[in-house]
């Protein structure tokens, strides 16, 4: 949807292009509609095909990239470029042949009231907007100071951007997890469970629409003293207001819950991707890569969670998983069972269906099938010595006691064995504390992690890594977009000049959208970097529309070289102002959207609007320096030597 939204936009500013050049034609001229149509085909049908390769090229890269941030770059990278393809297309067929077809003589710019006063408002700045630009390129190496300094303040204010890979998206559900200390009852758990649901049903139930409990299971793993709850919010309609968001109703109910003695009980927010964990936030491994044991490792564990608390980007950091217990570990003996001519397999299937369960096959009663499964009685396996009342048959067809080859002993471990890259670990979840994003949390994170002690070491999964991932590739995505917009307009020109005035403008424009983004709190997430590839393509289309047109006067006409291009930008002023304000009406709501989705929009739109709005207020005067200074530039090249 996002990027139809940014495809319809593009489709009409190729269009206004067209009719406003025929209009212009036919009011100073005099020409026929006719007449009109082809000559703006003339004069603008180089700048089309620049504007189309531009935007294609500068989303053509992103196709080829690969991670989840892959699938979202190709979703935006397709739509827009066969956008693109179709709006050139368009351009040179459709709308000049209904330009010349609807348009009227006197359809043009109207002389009479509003529009023509308007209009007559709009000439005259023109004027003083072409009499700026002769004073900006009559003194084109103070104002070139003045765009190095501001790329200077753009790559400053760009590394200051916090750091992200998805927005947080409100997708109407919250999840409680609810873990009691190890050996709690079924009963414990369960009081814990209703608390927290009538709470939730009865303190939020303007916000709250049902719950559903599960006892005995969750995020960190089974048993009678885990729980989860589901919690389903109204509608979007029903709470408009930012009060009534999940992230708000989850700072509420993790600061109630916290006055819960008996348990640990937090809510979380599923991540933007479900199928990439289970919780917003961050989500990493400690790994005992040096062998350093169980005990070390959750040493390490403790310290590390004590630490991360402590730092203030960081809150909610928790061990997602169950807490050591009591378990009582039955060692055999290899070699006695061997004497005996017991097997293992056979050991392990006796204590598989004595102490657990064992599936038989299944029997039809009363026209059901049912299972039969085989268990020992309860009295048989509630102690360590019921072990004593148990046998395994040997290859002698004999009964052998467990006591002649197996001994037992308490220990203190895990009930669940974590492994991540089949090392052991421990998984960690937490939560950027307020006005931090996780690209922060994750340098903080970093910094207490060199405090590991020896053979611990870091690895992120889920969302962390792939914003890890996107990170290493946003700027390499950048440059190869500018790499091949500026190759295509070498080829398309035939020259170095024109495609580096234009690659010129592509700070100022991302000066715009790390300016809006930053004012409005938002991090450089996958939508930043697809809103500033946009932006990178429309203040690449603003550039062309006055170079091509300064090119044209100054080469083809002869006209002097600052005259044409005060002329080029006065003529391109209007289209310039149009095609920008079409987009930017277009793109607003994404920018302003509410409910579900809104966050996402808010990246995009944002950086687009004012990436947009800065490549067209500093373009309209610093494309035309920037040509005037490249065309300076290539004048005092020597020619090259003619060979006889």
């Amino acid at each position: 949807m996002f990027a139809m939204v940014l495809a319809i936009g593009l489709l009409v500013d190729d269009a206004i292009v067209v009719v406003e050049n025929v209009e212009r034609l036919m009011e100073e001229e005099g020409l026929s509609p006719k007449e009109a149509a082809k000559k703006s085909m003339d004069q603008i049908s180089g700048a089309l095909l620049g504007i189309g390769l531009v935007i294609s090229a500068v989303f053509l890269p992103m196709a080829f990239f690969g991670g989840s941030t892959g699938v979202i770059y190709r979703q935006f990278s397709v739509t827009i470029i066969s956008a693109m393809s179709f709006s050139v297309l368009v351009a040179f067929i459709f709308t000049p042949a209904l330009c010349a077809t609807l348009l009227k003589p006197g359809d043009q710019h109207s002389k009479k009231g509003f529009f023509g006063w308007f209009n007559r408002t709009f000439d005259r700045s023109a004027d003083r907007y072409k009499s700026g630009v002769s004073y900006l390129i009559k003194r084109k190496f103070r104002f070139m100071g003045v765009y190095l300094l501001m790329v200077a303040g753009v790559a400053f204010l760009f590394n200051g951007l916090p750091s992200a890979f998805l927005p947080d998206e409100d997708q109407g559900v919250m999840i409680v997890m609810v873990q009691l200390p190890s050996n709690a009852t079924a009963e414990r758990t369960e009081a814990v469970l209703t608390e927290a649901e009538q709470y939730l049903l009865n303190d939020e139930a303007e916000l709250v629409q049902s719950v559903q409990s599960v006892r005995g299971f969750n995020f960190a793993g089974r048993g009678q003293n885990s729980g989860i709850l589901f919690v389903d919010l109204k509608p979007f309609a029903e709470r408009k207001d930012f009060a009534k968001s999940v992230f708000m109703l989850a700072d509420r109910a993790g600061s109630r819950f916290a006055q819960i003695k008996d348990a640990t009980v937090f809510p979380i927010v599923p991540p933007a991707i479900l199928e990439l964990g289970n919780a917003t936030g961050f989500d990493l491994y400690l790994k005992d890569n040096g062998a350093v044991g169980h005990l070390r490792l959750m040493e390490a564990m403790g310290e590390f969670v004590a630490k991360a608390n402590a730092a203030p980007e960081l809150m909610m950091v928790r061990h997602n998983g169950l807490p050591d217990e009591p378990q009582y570990q039955v060692t055999i003996d290899d070699e006695k069972a061997r004497l005996l001519q017991v097997s293992i397999a056979d050991v392990n299937a006796t204590m598989s269906a004595a102490w657990g369960s064992s599936y038989v096959n299944d029997f039809l009663h009363n026209g059901r099938v049912k299972k039969v499964y085989v268990q020992g009685k309860p009295d048989s396996r509630l102690s360590p010595e019921d072990f004593d009342k148990w046998f395994v048959r040997n290859a002698q067809v004999e009964m052998v006691p467990f006591a002649a080859f197996a001994t037992g002993e308490w220990v203190y471990g895990s009930p669940r064995l974590q492994r991540y890259q089949g090392v052991p670990a421990a998984q960690i979840q937490g939560s950027p504390a307020p006005g931090y994003s996780t690209g922060d949390a994750m340098e903080a994170l970093e910094r207490v992690a060199a405090e590991l002690p020896q053979g611990i070491g870091l690895e992120y999964t889920g969302l962390s890594y792939e914003e890890k991932q996107a990170g290493n590739q946003a700027m390499m995505l950048y440059l190869l977009s500018i790499l091949v917009v500026f190759l295509c307009l070498a080829a398309l020109y035939e020259s170095w000049s024109i495609p580096f005035a234009v690659i010129m403008l592509v700070p100022l424009g991302v000066l715009g959208a790390v300016l809006a983004t930053m004012a409005r709190g938002l991090s450089n997430d996958v939508f930043f970097q697809v809103g500033m590839l946009t932006t990178m393509g429309l203040a690449s289309k603003n550039a062309i529309l006055i170079v091509e047109f300064a090119r044209q006067l100054y080469e083809e006409e002869g006209k002097p070289l600052l005259q044409a291009t005060a002329e080029a930008a006065r003529l391109r002023l209007r289209p310039i102002i149009m095609t920008s304000l079409a987009f930017i009406f277009g793109v607003l709501p994404m920018a302003i959207a509410s409910g579900a989705s809104s966050a996402s929009q808010h990246a995009i739109g944002t950086a687009v609007v004012g990436g947009t709005l800065a490549a067209t207020i500093l373009a309209i005067f610093f494309v035309p320096l920037f040509y005037v200074f490249v065309v300076g530039l290539r004048k005092r090249q020597p020619e090259p030597p003619t060979q006889r």
